[in-house]
Order: C-alpha cells, then sequence, then structure tokens
C-alpha cells in the first residue's frame, strides 16, 4: 500500500521562504505530469522522511490534491540527511513507469567456503512496471551461489510485466577467486644485485 503524504498548495517562491518553511517542518515541492498544470506543493518532512525510508517510490498526495504520484526526484542537503525539496509525477494506476530500484543480496553464498568472494557488480537497475506494482527494492538470493557462479539480470524476481532495462546477460553478482596478494606475484627485491656488485667493488679496492 502507497504511502500518503498530506500536502498544501504553496504559495511563496524563493531560498528565504523555502528556509523558513523546512524550519516548520515542511518541504517545498511540486507536481507535474499528464499534461496538467504543475503545481507548487509543500510535505510534511517526517512524511516524506518515512516514505524514503521505506523505500516507497509511489505515493497518495492527499489535501490540497487527491493524486497518486511518483517520486521522481529528491534534493539532499550536503550531507545527504535530509530532503530540501522533492519532485511529484502524476501517475495513474494501471500506467507503467520507469524508476531505479535497488538491489539488495540475502543469504549466504556457498562459494564462499569454498574460497572464492561475492562481488556485487550492480546496485541498482531500472525498471518498468505498472506505477502499483513498483517494488521498494530487488531482493538476490546467494544460496546457490558456488565458487564461479553468476547471477544475470535475466535471474532478477520482477513484479508481474516488469522489465528490467538491461541487457539480460549483465552480470548482477558473481564469486570469484579472491585476488592475489602483491608479494606473491612479486619476484625477488629490486637492489639486491646492485648492492652484491657494491660489495665486490669495495672488496677489489681493498685488494
Amino acid at each position: 500500500m502507497a504511502e500518503v503524504l498530506n500536502v498544501e498548495v504553496r504559495q511563496t517562491r524563493g531560498k528565504r521562504h523555502a528556509r523558513r518553511m523546512r524550519a516548520t517542518g515542511m518541504i517545498p515541492a511540486v507536481l507535474y505530469g499528464h499534461g496538467e498544470a504543475t503545481v507548487s506543493l509543500t510535505v510534511s518532512a517526517e512524511q516524506l522522511d518515512t516514505a524514503v525510508r521505506h523505500g516507497s517510490r509511489m505515493v497518495n498526495l492527499a489535501g490540497a490534491v487527491d493524486e497518486m504520484a511518483l517520486i521522481s526526484e529528491l534534493q539532499w542537503n550536503t550531507w545527504g540527511t535530509n530532503v530540501l525539496h522533492a519532485d511529484f509525477t502524476r501517475v495513474s494506476e494501471h500506467e507503467k513507469v520507469k524508476t531505479q530500484v535497488t538491489v539488495e543480496l540475502r543469504g549466504e553464498a556457498p562459494g564462499v567456503r569454498e574460497g572464492g568472494v561475492v562481488e556485487q557488480l550492480i546496485h541498482e537497475v531500472q525498471v518498468e512496471c505498472k506505477a502499483t506494482d513498483i517494488p521498494d527494492k530487488l531482493t538476490v538470493s546467494v544460496n546457490e551461489l558456488k565458487l564461479h557462479d553468476t547471477i544475470t539480470v535475466a535471474d532478477l524476481e520482477l513484479p508481474a510485466e516488469g522489465v528490467v532495462l538491461a541487457e539480460a546477460d549483465t552480470v548482477v553478482v558473481q564469486c570469484v577467486e579472491p585476488a592475489k596478494e602483491l608479494e606473491e606475484e612479486g619476484g625477488a627485491v629490486e637492489g639486491e644485485p646492485e648492492i652484491i656488485g657494491r660489495k665486490e667493488e669495495e672488496e677489489g679496492a681493498e685488494g
């Protein structure tokens, strides 16, 4: 079920007004899409933060507007701790949308017990699916990932009619042999022959 965000129409503009707004626990936002007029809004910082922490992409806007919307963009402060501005895009219940979804690994790979190392090459993918079916994240089980095995985009579990906008054979996670230590790859210590040579020269000079 989509998170509900209470919104109000925003009458003021400018950085000074935005700072005052944030001080009261509200965040400036805009709603656009479907060829309708763009609406300037304010949204509760606490409610938006909860939706973001839950990984929600779809939200129900209530109050000044009654719309189903996609969180299309968030602007964060320098430290990435607080949202400064939000963009919402109107969507209908059965409309297909494109959005980025996080890929999260679960389980223990048997390949690790074989001496391998699990490498996650892709942490986020672009998914196209119904607006109401957008997953909070895509969970990938590595419980059967053996040494030299891979999990590709084709192996990802998606909602009905959902597709990942990437090549099916793109590797998401793999179990490989660990890189060798540098000292194992290196040869004799450089400079040693020169030291021996200098020693021989010194002995010759003494004779």
